[in-house]
């Protein structure tokens, strides 16, 4: 071979390489090239994101080093590597040790035919495609109990009030105050529980303002640490720089009230029971709050963590619908209600479980996403 035809050959290959490189670099999602030994041999912009880490950090790592050890990612490279087959899995959950990330991806992994040993890796986040189609079940299985809420209140409700009053007229007989104090006492649970349902009826538009929303939080942890919240420790970490957001103040009080309570009722019995409220701002968060609307910017992050067990698994996809409820006293009617504000604000809500600092257990995270308020 003439040195001109290798120079040409060397060439084109390099040009292949980087054309191969700026198709890869151009995809959104992450993907990995791992050798014979697990080791990164090749990362993707958006791999370079999704782990936290450098390409060329990422070069001197094996995937053991960049994710949990009890990570299913892992098995899947050792049954790709074993069969030598294409593995498609769904809903893979990959943590991420050193950023404390917790994430649920679509994995794509596959052996390279013309380079045995080596290994493609395509993950594919979905935890916000997700978020967004359950909310959409739970928003038609809120439509639908709306309407039998709304029956409940105006049927049930009259005949109580006059079981209560008859109740008061009995009360003054001999040997009869036991007695009606329990009707009167069951009547007004009865009657509180439909009370609730009516506020999760309610179509009325909420009024949206911009509004601060470090006043309205400073308010509910008052209250919290006054009533429901003694003896659990309520931390704050807030970003000082976060723009008004466009809410109904009433409303999202109602929202934080609700999560704070529905957390410090999930740390009784832990030991060093802790709430966390935090803030952030997103830049490029954005989302459809409703089927037809348009999709738009939700960069006003609110988060409620607690360091509870978290709800039942069997029940954690279904926490926002109504009737739903992982304690024994409970009504399953809260989240919901959450649920409805929230969207009725334009904005959603997200449960997980998340690694939120290296080193530390799972926490359970309530995660709202408001829209900011326009400048004028």
């Amino acid at each position: 071979m003439s040195p001109e035809t290798a120079r040409e050959r060397a060439g084109a290959t390099a040009r292949r390489h980087i054309e191969h490189d700026l198709l890869l670099s151009a995809l959104p999602h992450p993907v990995v090239v791992l050798g014979d030994d697990d080791r990164v041999l090749y990362a993707n912009a958006a791999a370079e994101s999704f782990f936290s880490l450098s390409h060329g950090m990422l070069k001197r790592q094996t995937l053991p080093d960049i994710i949990a050890f009890s990570s299913p990612l892992g098995a899947l490279v050792g049954q790709v590597r074993r069969s030598g087959a294409t593995v498609n899995e769904y809903g893979v959950d990959v943590a991420l040790p050193r950023s404390g990330a917790h994430r649920l991806v679509d994995v794509f992994a596959g052996a390279m035919p013309d380079q045995p040993g080596l290994i493609v890796l395509m993950l594919q986040q979905r935890s916000m495609a997700q978020m967004i189609e359950r909310q959409l079940t739970h928003r038609a299985a809120a439509r639908s109990v709306s309407g039998m809420a709304a029956v409940l209140a105006h049927e049930i409700k009259n005949p109580l009030s006059g079981i209560r009053g008859a109740a008061q007229l009995l009360a003054g007989g001999d040997g009869a105050s036991e007695l009606t104090t329990l009707i009167t006492t069951e009547v007004d649970r009865i009657a509180a529980l439909i009370d609730r349902m009516q506020d999760f009826t309610d179509t009325r538009p909420l009024t949206l303002a911009p509004t601060n929303i470090y006043p309205l939080l400073g308010h509910a942890r008052r209250v919290a640490l006054a009533g429901f919240g003694r003896g659990v420790t309520l931390d704050e970490r807030f970003d000082p720089s976060l723009p008004p957001a466009l809410v109904d103040g009433d409303a999202l009080l109602q929202v934080v009230l609700n999560l704070l309570k529905n957390a410090c009722e999930a740390v009784n019995g832990v030991p060093a029971p802790r709430v966390t409220v935090a803030t952030a701002y997103r830049h490029g968060m954005s989302a459809s709050a409703a089927p037809g609307r348009p999709r738009q910017p939700l960069p006003i992050e609110l988060t409620v963590i607690d360091n509870g067990p978290g709800a039942p698994p069997d029940i954690a996809e279904h926490l926002f619908e109504p009737f739903v409820s992982g304690k024994a006293e409970g009504r399953g009617l809260g989240l919901p209600l959450v649920e409805k504000l929230v969207r009725d604000m334009g904005g959603i809500v997200q449960y997980a479980r998340e690694y939120i600092r290296e080193g530390e257990p799972e926490m359970t995270v309530f995660r709202v996403l408001l829209p900011r308020a326009r400048n004028e």
